[in-house]
């Protein structure tokens, strides 16, 4: 493929009820100041985690963030030779991450810091170990670059002890924040217990939670050339869809039994780009006020300052939009399934055209 880049911008804006979806060390859900005011947020941490659980959920094979990847090592080299015993297997499982650079285990086998690593990348590392008495340094970090899954490909993989084992993430995830300002809120709670005394009238335990209710403005874009780099044609635009359904549908799960507060996206805005990814956050710098809800206004200025990057940016491949009780217009559609379709289609046409250039 030529030098010309290739972006999908993906925005959204999300109605939230009293919800404590991510909280900060003291329990509160995390806060930032925009504008000036305060907005509710949603790490990109907590929004990408639950993308990775979406899916795994929707039968997507993932890569484990863990620090047993010696056990895992251990285990898969068990099951090639059944003639090696927990002690040995665990040996060889360390010294093949030592040749990578990954040297430094706790007293349970462990490493000291979490590592991602596929499936694939464990199994083959495993064959090759048992393939090899003498173990190659270039092979094994080679093979630990090799058979990335999806979430490896688009969130990437930072290994501090060798930056050569690092991957280069193919898409980048926001913070949400509210377009509106919050004001934080407590609930109060009280149980009693069901078999206390007669003569005891007091509450057995009570409590309080902080929450907050917003219109979250959520932002995410791919590099499509670097996850086609990463994972071939064919995988990298299922996975573009994979990736546009999950951050559409996922949601972190903070408090998720005490509020009930997994909602679905108001407006989905799918942006094709060939020069730049754009977030449009600037939209809301000034609150969104308002005593009749807060959607309508988002929406509206959202849309408004989409047209106004356009005198910045160069005109996009494709916007296409889904928004709830809305299907007028040439660039909206009727359902996520349709939005996933045409990003799907354009992508594969401008991949072909560039394809059809360099031949």
């Amino acid at each position: 493929m030529n030098t010309k880049n290739l972006y999908i911008d993906v925005h959204i804006l999300q109605t939230v009820p009293p919800a404590n979806l991510n909280r900060d060390d003291t329990g509160s859900p995390k806060t930032a100041v925009y504008g000036g005011a305060t907005r509710a947020r949603v790490s990109s941490q907590s929004w990408k985690r639950a993308m990775r659980r979406y899916f795994k959920e929707n039968g997507r094979t993932i890569a484990s963030r863990t620090k047993k990847v010696p056990t895992l090592l251990a285990n898969k080299l068990k099951e090639i030779n059944a003639n090696l015993d927990n002690k040995l297997a665990m040996e060889k499982a360390k010294a093949i991450l030592k040749v990578a650079s990954i040297s430094k285990f706790d007293e349970k086998n462990d490493t000291k810091v979490l590592l991602a690593v596929s499936p694939g990348q464990v199994e083959k590392l495993a064959y090759y170990a048992s393939e090899h008495e003498d173990l190659d340094k270039k092979e094994v970090k080679k093979l630990l670059q090799d058979e990335n899954t999806l979430d490896l490909a688009l969130f990437g993989r930072m290994v501090a002890d060798d930056p050569e084992l690092n991957v280069e993430a193919a898409s980048q995830v926001a913070h949400a924040i509210s377009t509106n300002e919050i004001v934080p809120e407590f609930d109060y709670y009280t149980a009693i217990d069901d078999l206390k005394n007669n003569d005891n009238a007091g509450a057995s335990m009570l409590g309080d939670i902080e929450y907050n209710s917003s219109t979250l403005y959520r932002y995410a874009n791919i590099n499509v050339k670097e996850l086609i780099a990463d994972l071939g044609k064919e995988d990298a635009l299922g996975g573009v869809a994979d990736f546009i359904q999950s951050f559409a549908l996922s949601m972190p799960t903070g408090k998720q039994n005490t509020f009930a507060n997994k909602t679905l996206p108001n407006y989905i805005m799918v942006v094709i780009r060939e020069d730049t990814p754009v977030n449009l956050v600037s939209a809301f710098e000034i609150p969104v006020r308002s005593q009749n809800g807060y959607v309508a206004k988002s929406i509206k200025r959202l849309e408004e300052e989409y047209q106004n990057t356009n005198q910045f940016v160069e005109e996009p491949v494709l916007q296409i939009i889904l928004e709830k009780g809305t299907v007028e217009g040439t660039n909206h559609v009727a359902n996520l399934k349709g939005l996933i379709n045409k990003v799907t289609e354009a992508l594969t046409e401008v991949v072909r055209a560039d394809e059809n250039t360099n031949s």
